[in-house]
């Protein structure tokens, strides 16, 4: 069967592939258009397969909030390059993603990946006919959704690479918005001091006693050394002990008291973190192509 300009143009519409992947898709499928889509989904499945080795270190951080403002969800979802975090087909997907778990609130990932979108398509199936578009490794890398019962949920994002999503009782979304501002820039650990795990004390302790020691001075003396320096480390990871970046003359614990507010609590991501980034050497790479020309 002849393939057309105007077949080309409509499966090209339909699934927002390449021209020339189109007239192969249709042309092994002898011009049967369903059948095209169907054989573009499996190939996309195999090339995501294919890529998904790959480091996706890049993207973007998406957050959704209801208009009740008491139900949120922050989303990551990977790119390998920052280009493609900007893509059109890259952002429409994330914020499509993001809108999903809001609506169904999936358990897990794996759940989040069988989730249907308005495209008919589930996530998984987007997500992987998305990398046979764009040829990047793209992955959807957590999620987590926030609800409160007496209060409100506010949110900041600096630029698509961090995101703050908080709760809190007692105030207002201008000042849950300020708060989750602070927290984008001065990244805390928690809230408070209390939810400061104990081994990360006890480490940071044994740190500052060791430094300490090393100064040569009587027990007592070391031991309120390391009390002050505790309790400094303490104001330093923990929220309500910063400064407030907007007002450093006071902390956040005080904006928070004088607004007679509670903070309940944040989820703070930061595009990449945690994932460990393929250092690339472009001299050493250009030495091995010359040796082996």
């Amino acid at each position: 069967m002849a393939i057309t300009a105007a077949m080309v143009k409509e499966l090209r519409q339909r699934t927002g592939a390449g021209m020339m992947d189109c007239k192969k898709m249709l042309t092994e499928a002898n011009g049967d258009m369903d059948a095209a889509i169907e054989i573009m989904r499996k190939s996309g499945a195999a090339k995501a397969d294919k890529k998904a080795g790959r480091v996706a270190a890049e993207g973007r951080i998406v957050i959704t909030i209801n208009d009740d403002a008491n139900e949120g969800a922050i989303l990551e979802v990977n790119s390998e390059t920052d280009f493609v975090a900007k893509d059109a087909s890259f952002i429409a997907f994330a914020d499509a993603v993001a809108a999903g778990v809001l609506a169904d609130k999936p358990a897990d990932l794996p759940a989040l990946s069988s989730l249907p979108l308005d495209n008919g398509e589930t996530v998984e199936e987007t997500r992987a006919n998305l990398v046979a578009k764009i040829g990047e490794n793209i992955q959807v890398r957590r999620f987590e959704i926030s609800t409160v019962d007496d209060g409100v949920l506010a949110a900041y994002s600096h630029g698509e690479r961090i995101g703050v999503l908080i709760s809190i009782s007692g105030g207002d979304e201008a000042l849950g918005k300020d708060i989750a501002m602070h927290i984008a820039a001065s990244n805390p650990m928690c809230v408070s001091e209390d939810q400061v795990p104990a081994e990360e004390l006890a480490k940071e302790k044994e740190i500052l006693i060791a430094q300490a020691e090393g100064s040569g001075k009587p027990a007592e003396i070391i031991e309120k050394m390391v009390g002050g320096r505790i309790r400094k480390y303490l104001s330093e990871i923990t929220l309500m002990g910063q400064p407030f970046v907007k007002d450093p003359d006071q902390t956040v614990g005080k904006l928070v008291k004088d607004a007679g507010a509670t903070v309940n609590g944040f989820v703070r991501y930061e595009v990449g973190e945690g994932i460990e980034k393929k250092q690339e050497d472009f001299a050493a790479e250009v030495m091995a192509q010359m040796k082996s020309s």
